[in-house]
């Protein structure tokens, strides 16, 4: 619809002060960059740069000057005179990129043009393209499911679920303050943990479902609107857990549970713990040398200050006093 491919059945699509939602595609002013690079096979780097110059007239030493300009900042000057089939896939998503930026348009469409590199690639290229966008200063709608992508590039997210917008904040925001379960389980690896809770009787904490009688304590007056005997969703994300040595983390903010561990999985900086929290699955993370063994059980103290509460019927994030 941005790009006006597809038409708009309401609403308004403004590129600066301007209303395009009837503008043809080629009048708006766009660049788009596609998943499949969709470059010309048969022509080199320079040709597939030039030629919507060519088709809008653009004067030669013009396309000379901005071919060099773009081939300097993505580092392709010794590809101009290969074709794509001589290319790997990272020096194709680079002059996929080139050919938007020769335009030196209003807007940028990005639509995952990442997916099709390997990992190493990927992170490679996200840095480029971070970079490319604090040089250019333009302003680029960037379609991607990799949620780190989302969080390391954006300046604003917009999640969408089912067509539906569900946030859209700022990736600090939507990490830390998810307007819902889906929000909250979509951003984030591994996902944040959701654990059946239920409000101790004075509404100063939360009792795990299925566990015994120990009571969480919350921040106090963070959320003064819980009932006792309320049943809630507790989010909470696997690095605010921490591993203790016994019942003795009851500070700072910190609760502890007992949890037993199912699977550890080691990644090399970190490692991953799948546990059960009186009988719910949870993922912690800790550091390599105090990793348990796997069927152990252990005490793990939790970050109150960091969970986020959930209505179980509506999947909406409760409102605290301290965070909107």
């Amino acid at each position: 619809m941005i790009a006006g491919l597809e038409s708009v059945t309401s609403g308004e699509i403004r590129i600066e002060d301007r209303i395009v939602n009837n503008a043809a595609p080629k009048d708006r002013d766009i660049a788009m960059v596609f998943q499949s690079y969709a470059l010309y096979p048969t022509m080199t780097v320079r040709d597939n740069m030039t030629f919507g110059m060519e088709s809008r007239k653009v004067p030669k030493d013009e396309q000379n000057r901005e071919v060099a300009r773009v081939a300097a900042l993505l580092q392709i000057e010794p590809l101009l005179k290969r074709k794509p089939s001589q290319l790997s896939g990272g020096q194709r998503q680079r002059v996929a990129m080139g050919r938007a930026l020769v335009r030196d348009p209003k807007l940028f469409l990005f639509d995952e043009p990442l997916s099709n590199l390997d990992a190493k690639l990927r992170i490679e290229m996200r840095s480029e393209i971070k970079k490319l966008h604090q040089n250019v200063g333009k302003t680029t709608v960037y379609v991607t499911h990799d949620q780190i992508e989302a969080m390391t590039l954006a300046s604003r997210i917009a999640v969408m679920y089912k067509g539906v917008l569900q946030q859209y904040d700022t990736p600090k925001n939507i990490y830390e303050r998810p307007v819902n379960r889906f929000v909250a389980g979509f951003m984030g690896s591994p996902t944040m943990n959701f654990l059946q809770a239920i409000v101790a009787d004075e509404g100063r904490g939360l009792i795990v479902a299925n566990g015994d009688s120990r009571i969480l304590p919350l921040p106090e007056g963070r959320f003064s609107s819980l009932q006792p005997g309320q049943e809630i969703i507790f989010g909470i994300r696997p690095e605010h857990f921490s591993l203790v040595s016994g019942d003795d983390a009851n500070s700072a903010g910190r609760a502890v549970v007992d949890a037993c561990i199912d699977m550890v999985e080691p990644t090399g900086a970190e490692t991953i713990l799948m546990t059960r929290i009186h009988g719910q699955e949870a993922i912690a993370r800790c550091e390599p040398d105090d990793a348990p063994e796997q069927g152990e059980r252990v005490s793990l103290a939790i970050d109150m200050r960091k969970v986020c509460l959930f209505d179980p019927v509506s999947d909406m994030r409760l409102q605290d006093c301290l965070r909107a």
